[in-house]
């Protein structure tokens, strides 16, 4: 018998003082049975980053064709593309073509890096790729604020990025490793 997902609950206040986008979340989350509590907010991270009204959760960890998250025009187009973890080479050279951004979360240290050091040759010339790590030591102290009901608020001011619930706060250095051409984040 396979095993399903969990879900979890967000309550995700935004206030993004460096983009003037300030809304309220209510969010859905399967974490995938193979999926870390660390991914999992590495992704909720990136939604908070990239947030508004069209950007959703995709099959990504289940679905190679689709992302973690994405953002969709009317049409149907890819406006946004986002990954978190370690892509495949290929697979981010194809999303690059299918989509308008890319951006890639990273958030495994040393691994993290020995990724980019392998892809670089290869997607360091992309325009409309960005790829961003999260320290390792970052992504346990996010991990630590998943419950299956979360209240949290996410505050980006000035660049310096906070995610905080009632009960804990992380300060959240995102380390950028390649900017877009026309950084959009």
């Amino acid at each position: 018998m396979a095993l399903k997902s969990t879900i979890f609950k967000a309550e995700l206040q935004i206030a993004n003082m460096d983009q003037h986008y300030y809304q309220d979340h209510t969010l859905t989350i399967a974490r995938h049975p193979s999926e870390t509590d660390d991914r999992m907010m590495v992704r909720l991270l990136a939604f908070a980053l990239h947030a508004n009204d069209a950007l959703n959760f995709a099959n990504g960890i289940s679905n190679d064709d689709e992302p973690d998250l994405w953002h969709k025009d009317l049409t149907g187009a890819i406006e946004t593309w986002i990954d978190v973890g370690l892509p495949d080479e290929k697979m981010v050279r194809k999303a690059c073509g299918r989509a308008n951004h890319v951006y890639i979360y990273n958030y495994g240290g040393r691994t993290a890096d020995m990724w980019w050091d392998q892809a670089s040759s290869k997607l360091g010339k992309i325009n409309n790729l960005g790829v961003y790590n999260i320290p390792v030591e970052t992504s346990r102290a996010m991990a630590k604020l998943a419950e299956r009901n979360m209240q949290l608020t996410f505050t980006l001011q000035e660049g310096q990025i906070w995610l905080a619930s009632q009960s804990d706060a992380v300060e959240i250095p995102l380390i950028t490793v390649k900017n877009p051409a026309d950084k959009n984040y």
